[in-house]
């Protein structure tokens, strides 16, 4: 299990303070506070439809893509409210980045595909832009693979690669935190174990943040584990949420421990 023991040392990034969100006349998540510390993973875990991932889109206002959506409570990053009227969306986006189920590659070559966000931006030097490519690349395990291909479409590269390519297209844009909704589900386990490494790796400078069905992809990686489930009125809510050695080892609660062991879910 990857345990930093300082983790309580570590700086917060993400704060959430009775946070309720509802689809129209669903009440999806309910109030909701915790707080993300800064270069670590956080994983959130719990049955399906509890509401993991509407709570890991709430970080990057991917929710505001769905026109029924009514948010209430406080969400800030670096202790600026990311629903402020003051936020700009795009440089949100841009410091929040994400990472899907499936990989989303888009249809053009591996280096466009990198250099897609930068460009966007505003970065036009090929010299500059070639860099980006290399160490964004090499940061995601991926540049030893496909340095001489880097003109080939990035969806002719193997589902493991085109994940790990995604990944490197997050990085290209400098977030300062990573999302990741169930990234290594769709892979062998191969591929997922670079991923997982590819995580740990990371969390050095960034704040990652995850969604996984996986009790043990939340136990190898993660420093922090927050468990979801739904009250009798199907509300998502935070049942439990502390350090995952802690959670795993010795859990608050009987029904997180009946979670965690493979009772239910």
């Amino acid at each position: 299990m990857n345990q930093k023991p300082d983790i309580a040392r570590h700086e917060i990034k993400i704060k959430t303070r009775s946070v309720n969100l509802y689809y129209g006349s669903h009440h999806a998540l309910g109030d909701i506070t915790f707080d993300i510390p800064s270069c670590a993973i956080t994983a959130i875990i719990g049955p399906s439809g509890c509401g993991k991932s509407t709570l890991l889109r709430l970080f990057n206002r991917m929710n505001d893509l769905i026109p029924s959506v009514i948010i209430n409570g406080e969400t800030l990053l670096n202790d600026v409210p990311v629903y402020g009227k003051e936020m700009d969306v795009v440089s949100l986006r841009r410091k929040v980045g994400m990472v899907f189920q499936k990989p989303n590659v888009f249809p053009m070559s591996i280096y466009d595909n990198v250099v897609i966000g930068p460009k966007h931006h505003g970065k036009k030097n090929k010299q500059v832009l070639a860099e980006i490519t290399e160490r964004c690349l090499t940061q995601v395990a991926l540049w030893d693979e496909v340095k001489d291909i880097l003109n080939k479409p990035g969806q002719s590269l193997a589902i493991g690669q085109q994940q790990r390519l995604c990944i490197a297209r997050a990085l290209a844009v400098e977030p300062e935190v990573l999302l990741m909704d169930e990234s290594c589900s769709a892979l062998d386990p191969e591929s997922t174990m670079k991923v997982e490494d590819l995580m740990v790796q990371l969390a050095e400078n960034y704040t990652i943040i995850i969604v996984t069905h996986s009790m043990e992809q939340a136990a190898r990686v993660s420093h922090m584990s927050a468990f979801m489930m739904i009250d009798d009125n199907k509300v998502g809510r935070l049942h439990e949420y502390s350090e995952t050695h802690e959670m795993f080892f010795n859990p608050k609660d009987k029904l997180t421990e009946d979670y965690i062991t493979g009772r239910f879910g």
